[in-house]
């Protein structure tokens, strides 16, 4: 629903920080969309959504809430079922997307369900046998935490001798942890606005793979927006960010990571429903490409809680 008056918005809490792994990035991210959302006039009101963010909010006085947390308690659909239970509008994806998008293995189970392309993998715990893990699913592969963002706890193996280790570094931060086939090619991304998918971008680093330094500190990350394919084949990454993006429930506003292989084949990797607003994020950049400046970023982002219940 499009607003024209920021009045229309009432008093809205906007939420960052919180308890989570990603707590620096959310504060960058909630920040700047405070900034941007007080430059455009709207009564909102940046919370650090500690412990007592519920009684916060249910003192507050609070007509919705622009959710800018990442992470756990935030991205994870436990923040959302609060507010829904309070009965507050939120900005992003319900309950279940957001929980199905946080975990990353269960997001490959449902695409797996409903007939997307994911990366091969397997779960692993501490008896698994390491190197027939790296027989089946090959060298280099990944491994990954389920339930973190921002690549923290993530590691890029080479040989079965390191796969114990990086598997011990995700089990800090999970109990879930899986190994997955490492494709070899372009690093997309496709920020979704509203049920639309907005230019994509393609990444390069020199690091081994887009990894928290890369995301988030490093200034050698290169970002091509127009990404160098053509239209026809933009579209078709566009169409498929769209449907991993629907397949879990995703709305409002999210992102869609998808990796091409050496054969041009499109594997979506992960999807994110609460992506970063720093100054080295890509939503914006994206938006930025599609003619929507931050604030209105922002300002249509807040947009996707009127009319929720």
């Amino acid at each position: 629903m499009s607003v024209s008056d920021p009045k229309a918005f009432g008093r809205v809490a906007l939420l960052m920080g919180g308890l989570s792994a990603e707590r620096e990035v959310s504060l960058k991210s909630g920040a700047a969309c405070l900034a941007a959302l007080e430059r455009r006039r709207v009564d909102v009101h940046g919370i650090d959504a500690g412990r007592d963010v519920l009684d916060r909010l249910g003192t507050g006085g609070f007509d919705r809430v622009f959710i800018a947390l990442h992470g756990r308690g935030g991205e994870d659909g436990a923040i959302q079922g609060a507010l829904e239970t309070m009965g507050l509008p939120y900005t992003g994806s319900g309950v279940l997307a957001s929980a199905l998008g946080m975990d990353k293995l269960r997001t490959k189970q449902v695409w797996m369900g409903g007939g997307l392309p994911t990366p091969a993998f397997e779960v692993l715990t501490a008896d698994s046998d390491f190197a027939s893990v790296t027989a089946r699913l090959g060298l280099p592969l990944m491994v990954k935490p389920a339930r973190e963002g921002s690549s923290i706890g993530m590691s890029w193996v080479e040989s079965p001798e390191h796969l114990a280790a990086a598997y011990a570094e995700a089990a800090h931060y999970d109990r879930e942890v899986f190994a997955e086939a490492w494709v070899t090619g372009a690093e997309y991304t496709v920020a979704i606005l509203s049920g639309e998918a907005l230019p994509a971008i393609r990444l390069e680093t020199p690091h081994s793979f887009y990894d928290y330094e890369a995301k988030y500190r490093a200034n050698t990350t290169r970002y091509h927006v127009p990404c160098g394919l053509d239209a026809e084949r933009e579209a078709e990454l566009r169409r498929l960010a769209l449907d991993a993006f629907r397949s879990v429930g995703g709305s409002g506003w999210g992102r869609v990571d998808i990796m091409a292989d050496a054969e041009g084949r499109l594997w979506p990797i992960e999807v994110n429903t609460i992506p970063g607003m720093t100054d080295h994020s890509l939503v914006p950049m994206a938006a930025q490409a599609a003619g929507i400046d931050f604030d209105e970023l922002v300002w249509r982002i807040l947009e996707t809680s009127v009319g929720a219940a």
